[in-house]
């Protein structure tokens, strides 16, 4: 009996497809891409951003604007986008699948990355634009002004970013996990 519903299983699902092929993939790709996005605000928010903050003006503003260009990339690019391309083809594979529970995870990951991005792109890149068009001020006040509008919001809010990607990440895993007992 065990056999003849197996057979029967087996007939209602079907030979493998393109797109349970590329499941597997896909989640990987979105969780390293992820993964990368967060270990790089995190660096940012724990690292870069606290040795910046025991500069002087000058180097501070000088070192945020090399590094607001040097980060303007293709590979940062390439990782950023990828992110989210990989997240939603993996929201749309896995649902498609039936795996709903590993569905709920990757939209759920890719909500707090569209949150990510829309602070970066709402707030933190208008911040570097500001900084950037500042220029570099010879005035010791003009310096602190410069420093005193960003410094603080975009700490603010590139903390929040961090938390969201991290929170991102963390939830690809839960839907790595969920994708694999499914299988």
């Amino acid at each position: 009996m065990s056999d003849l519903r197996n057979a029967q299983f087996a007939q209602q699902v079907g030979p493998p497809t393109g797109k349970s092929k590329l499941a597997t993939p896909v989640l990987w790709l979105a969780t390293a891409c992820m993964g990368l996005m967060a270990g790089t605000f995190f660096t940012f928010a724990n690292a870069v951003m606290p040795a910046l903050a025991k500069t002087d003006n000058r180097t501070f503003i000088d070192s945020m604007q090399q590094i607001n260009r040097a980060i303007q990339n293709n590979t940062f690019g390439s990782v950023l986008a990828g992110a989210f391309i990989f997240t939603g083809a993996a929201a749309i594979i896995e649902h498609k699948l039936g795996k709903r529970t590993a569905a709920r995870w990757v939209l759920a990951s890719l909500a707090l990355y569209v949150v990510a991005i829309g602070i970066t792109m709402g707030i933190n890149i208008p911040l570097n634009d500001q900084l950037e068009a500042a220029g570099l001020p010879t005035d010791l006040n003009e310096l602190a002004r410069v420093r005193g509008a960003f410094e603080d919001p975009w700490n603010r809010w590139h903390l929040v970013r961090t938390i969201a990607n991290v929170l991102a990440f963390g939830a690809l895993a839960g839907a790595l996990l969920s994708h694999k007992r499914s299988n």
